[in-house]
């Protein structure tokens, strides 16, 4: 029996387009019908999947010194 692969080779760039598809995706199903936004099946695993991705960024945050966002 055949195994997933667990070693992906994928660049920041290959996860921007992924995310930016699936962003336009989920607006895609999305734009229509408002009621269809909360009953599609679809539109949830997009929107975890986003999640997930979102989770896993390291966003940068000096180690020393005053941290100033914006």
């Amino acid at each position: 029996m055949p195994k997933y692969n667990t070693n992906f080779e994928l660049s920041v760039e290959d996860l921007d387009l992924i995310e930016t598809a699936l962003r336009a995706t989920k607006l895609a199903k999305t734009q229509n019908d408002i009621k269809a936004r909360a009953a599609d099946p679809d539109v949830m695993q997009i929107h975890d999947l986003l999640g997930r991705l979102h989770n896993q960024k390291t966003f940068f945050r000096p180690a020393d010194g005053t941290y100033v966002g914006g």
